[in-house]
């Protein structure tokens, strides 16, 4: 007959190990982007001009209202490496003569018992190696959310494409000045402050190369082994 103790015991682990999955999960892919509306001034009846309706004519159309879109050019380049090697010893060496009465050493059936020493050695070697490269080419265009005091704008967007089986996605967000915008509405994606820039899909080539809620547990930091 099972104890209480084993009876609780293996909910609790499974428990344990379904909120450990549940932590590892990846962030979920929203599909549906939220899209700013400018405010719209009041319409002011038997005048001419009408606020927030003007057109420029003599400078360029480049987005610097909310609402307003903005082409992003992805030159994203990025290399890594690190290497460390370190290498230590020490050795440390005592010896300890026994004492001696009236001339001769201590000994019990001939072998001296007070005469001692002692030996250590430690060596240790290590090292690292690390590289990674990353590059990121392409154009996705977004949509002016905000409009900051000092004039800079904060743009939001993404890019859904269908391939075969799969979805795939180009995520970007960040901070842009209106100065930097080429003439053309273009501006480089480096030149976008606070960028965060995601890449990745759904669909059938997405999950088999997405590892299990189980395999993500037992190569967490929660993994005792």
């Amino acid at each position: 007959m099972k104890s209480l103790r084993d009876t609780l015991i293996r909910p609790t682990l499974a428990l344990g190990v379904l909120v450990l999955a549940a932590c590892a999960a990846q962030e979920p892919i929203d599909e549906v982007p939220e899209w700013p509306e400018p405010i719209v001034p009041q319409a002011n009846n038997g005048a001419i001009y009408q606020a927030g309706y003007d057109v420029a004519l003599f400078e360029n159309a480049t987005a610097r209202r909310v609402g307003d879109i903005v082409t992003i050019r992805l030159v994203e380049a990025t290399n890594a490496s690190k290497s460390s090697s370190t290498t230590t010893s020490k050795s440390t060496s005592i010896d300890l003569p026994g004492p001696t009465i009236a001339g001769r050493p201590v000994t019990v059936h001939g072998t001296e018992i007070l005469n001692n020493s002692v030996d250590n050695q430690t060596t240790f070697d290590g090292s690292g190696d690390s590289k990674q490269s990353n590059r990121l080419t392409g154009e996705i265009t977004a949509v002016v959310v905000k409009r900051l005091a000092n004039g800079n704008l904060l743009v939001r967007g993404q890019k859904w494409i269908g391939i075969n089986q799969g979805r795939e996605f180009i995520r970007i967000q960040g901070v842009i000045r209106p100065i930097d915008i080429l003439p053309d509405n273009s501006i480089a994606s480096t030149k976008v402050a606070n960028a965060s820039i995601s890449y990745g899909g759904k669909g059938a080539l997405a999950d088999a190369n997405t590892q299990s809620w189980l395999a993500r547990f037992f190569n967490s930091p929660w993994m005792p082994f």
